[in-house]
């Protein structure tokens, strides 16, 4: 095809920004259409020119080598999607077939990139890729690596900052009479995802076996249980299996984050706080902690985000239900699949200060007992939340780093269910200033407990103070296995300490109400002590429970103490008395004395619910001194175990087969068991339903599946009933290649 005859005159006279060889591109001129246009003329085009003589783009290639090559070098190879992904301010390659040999002396094209309906320059929206003689850093640009026949292979380098989602791409052809681009294609649309490995990208992390952890992990561990009987369970984040990609992109657009803002981590992890659950904006759980899960699966029941969030983006509805643990679960596989770095975090005696004051209050009657009538404040078991990892050039330098998010509803911020991004590090100093949520944070981890006794008369009498119950402990899954990794000093200085009690009062003097704290502080001082265990508590069994008064003075006391127990939801919160017990106890100078109370399996068991919490309050007073003391102990009661193991050759595209074994440890039959098996890259999850499982009776469940992607991965497999739930069971496979 020959080329058009074009004098010097009329190149001049050409469009604007059209200078000839690798100029920038101009800017689209109706960028606020649905699509940019396949023809956009500058003018009328005379009669007789056809634009079909100008070069033109055949197709553009992402699927062949170069798409492996991409994929691999952008760690977006473990995606299940034929899309190209990649990750910002990273080069990567494409090729383009045009119609006739390329002329770089007289044929100008660009690359664009387009997200949204609207798409505009200004907004990082309309992104124009021209072609340069260097790539520079910080910039989109696309460098010319090779020419060969009608084909053009492009080295693209996208910004450190650019927009996260999936963008579409055109390709535009300069010609003196208008541009012409490619058509709409969906098969060259482009995922762009943030990227830990690049120095500019404000989630950049500088170690690789954290980026490997935090961010390539697709299962991970949740720690749950007390604090003196830690448990764990697996959960599968899954970021990488089929449509999960495209169901977190989904949830910024349910969020309705504005599409300039999708290159923040800061905005994508504080909408995605709220969008994960569905307390105000229909989104992705609906929580749950009432024990009735009849019109859905028990929280206890997943075996992790993936069924969740693609039944969210196929009815579009919440599902439902969750708890703590399920919406930190879900949100750290939103933000993994993202590219954020995330990690799920267990606090131990996490405090839900009510009313801001950066105390939780306990009120007791005139016997002692808990007023449930007038405590609102609450102390979780344990509660779990995220972490994200990002710089924070919102906030003072040095404020940046691990960041605290909580998608779990309990308090609104800014109208919404939604707490965080929070610094950690300011957490921990008591900058409570620092947006967002920092006091509710700082108060779960580090709150003095205040037990006041409600008079007949309406007033309120402070007894004791508990400085050191709240966020005792605090875990994340270590890199590289599963055990525990206590990051408690990154949230709080040792109890006690000079520095604790500064954080403290920094986060007073930010303006949280102070309370008469200075006239609190003698209460906490006693030379009587409580201490508090339990002895093998295994579910259906009697068990007891140990108390021991300590006296470490030298007079002599007499303690007249009330013991209940309750069974409580892990939020803190009661369900119902089973035990009450008064203890007289007469202590001699510098002398311990131990009582111990039994507990009845009949006493609890028709009480129970869901993770099998028992807490134990107890208030004693020394008759003497008239001072009160008060200790708290919850009780998680032992649970059997799923057990799992496999048949055949473990090799990709191979099948093999799965047995789940499990024994009622009851004498009464199981009502209603659901049996979950799954694994990432393993086998989607499958579901069995048995009506009833008799007592003593073991459970058979065997399934066949075919492994997808080789090395290390994991069966996690969950029970579920009407009397039993939290029942886990998880097993470690090396899968080899099929080659």
């Amino acid at each position: 095809m020959s080329e058009p005859k074009e004098t010097k005159q009329e190149k001049k006279k050409g469009p604007a920004g059209y200078t000839g060889r690798r100029s920038v591109p101009p800017n689209v001129s109706n960028a606020d259409e649905d699509e940019i246009p396949i023809m956009e003329t500058f003018g009328v085009i005379p009669r007789g020119v056809n634009m079909k003589d100008y070069l033109e783009v055949e197709y553009v290639e992402l699927y062949k080598q170069q798409y492996e090559k991409n994929k691999k070098e952008h760690h977006t190879d473990r995606y299940f999607n034929n899309k190209l992904i990649i990750r910002r301010g990273q080069k990567y390659d494409i090729k383009i077939n045009f119609n006739r040999p390329y002329n770089p002396e007289t044929d100008q094209f660009w690359v664009e990139y387009v997200i949204g309906r609207f798409p505009q320059q200004s907004k990082g929206t309309y992104i124009p890729v021209p072609i340069v003689d260097e790539l520079e850093v910080g910039k989109w640009g696309a460098k010319i690596t090779l020419i060969e026949g009608s084909s053009v292979t492009l080295n693209i380098l996208s910004a450190p900052d650019c927009i996260i989602g999936k963008l579409r791409m055109y390709v535009a052809v300069l010609t003196p009479y208008g541009i012409l681009r490619t058509p709409r294609r969906s098969d060259t649309d482009t995922y762009v995802l943030f990227n830990p490995w690049c120095k500019d990208d404000a989630v950049y992390i500088d170690d690789e076996k954290e980026i490997e952890e935090y961010v390539m992990n697709d299962v991970g561990v949740v720690f749950h249980g007390e604090l003196n009987n830690i448990k764990r369970r697996p959960w599968e984040y899954g970021q990488f299996e089929e449509q999960i990609l495209d169901a977190c992109l989904y949830l910024m657009d349910k969020a309705e984050l504005d599409l300039s803002g999708r290159g923040n981590p800061i905005k994508i992890s504080r909408v995605g706080s709220a969008v994960i659950n569905a307390r105000d904006d229909n989104g992705v759980v609906a929580g749950n902690w009432n024990n009735d899960y009849t019109y859905g699966v028990a929280p206890s029941a997943w075996t992790g985000s993936v069924d969740i969030l693609l039944e969210f983006f196929s009815s579009k509805l919440p599902v439902r239900y969750g708890q703590c643990w399920v919406f930190a679960g879900v949100f750290t596989t939103f933000l993994r699949c993202l590219g954020i770095p995330a990690r799920l975090v267990t606090n131990y005696f996490s405090a839900h200060d009510n009313d801001a004051n950066l105390q939780t209050d306990v009120y007791l009657d005139e016997d002692g007992k808990t007023n449930t009538s007038l405590t609102k404040d609450s102390i979780w078991n344990y509660h779990c939340w995220n972490e994200a990892w990002m710089t924070r050039p919102d906030l003072p330098v040095g404020f940046g780093g691990w960041q605290a998010v909580d998608a779990t509803p309990q308090e609104t911020s800014d109208g919404m269910f939604r707490c965080g991004p929070a610094s950690v590090q300011a957490i921990k100093h008591g900058h409570v200033c620092f947006q967002f949520d920092t006091p509710f944070l700082f108060s779960e981890v580090n709150s003095d407990i205040v037990y006041s006794k409600a008079l007949k008369d309406g007033s309120k009498v402070v007894q004791y103070i508990d400085k050191t119950h709240v966020g005792q402990k605090i875990l994340t899954k270590e890199i590289g296995g599963d055990g525990p990794h206590d990051i408690t000093d990154l949230y709080k200085f040792s109890e006690g300490c000079e520095e604790e009690r500064l954080a403290l009062e920094a986060a007073l003097m930010y303006g949280v109400k102070k309370e008469n704290r200075d006239e609190l502080q003698l209460l906490t001082e006693h030379d009587t002590t409580i201490d508090f265990q339990e002895d093998n508590a295994v579910f259906g069994s009697d068990f007891k429970v140990i108390l021991t008064f300590k006296n470490q003075s030298s007079n002599l006391y007499t303690v007249s103490a009330y013991l209940t127990g309750h069974v409580v939801f892990y939020t803190g919160v009661l369900k119902s008395e089973f035990k009450n017990k008064t203890i007289e106890v007469t202590l001699d100078p510098f002398s311990n004395k131990t009582v111990d109370v039994n507990i009845k399996a009949n006493e609890y068991m028709s009480h129970l619910v869901e993770q099998a919490s028992l807490h134990f309050f107890v208030t004693a007073r020394i008759n003497e001194t008239r001072k009160i003391m008060a200790k708290q102990k919850i009780v998680v009661l032992q649970v059997p175990e799923l057990r799992i193991k496999t048949i055949g050759d473990k090799v990709v595209g191979k099948e093999m087969k799965v047995v789940v074994e499990f024994t009622n440890p009851l004498k009464k039959k199981l009502q209603n068991v659901v049996l979950r098996i799954g694994g990432p890259g393993l086998m989607n999850t499958k579901t069995q339903i048995f009506r009833e499982v008799q007592g003593s009776t073991p459970l058979i469940l065997e399934e066949s599946f075919i492994p997808r992607r080789m090395g290390t991965r994991k069966l996690i497999a969950t029970l579920d009933s009407d009397t039993l739930r939290h029942v886990y069971g998880e097993l470690d496979l090396e899968i080899l290649s099929a080659v």
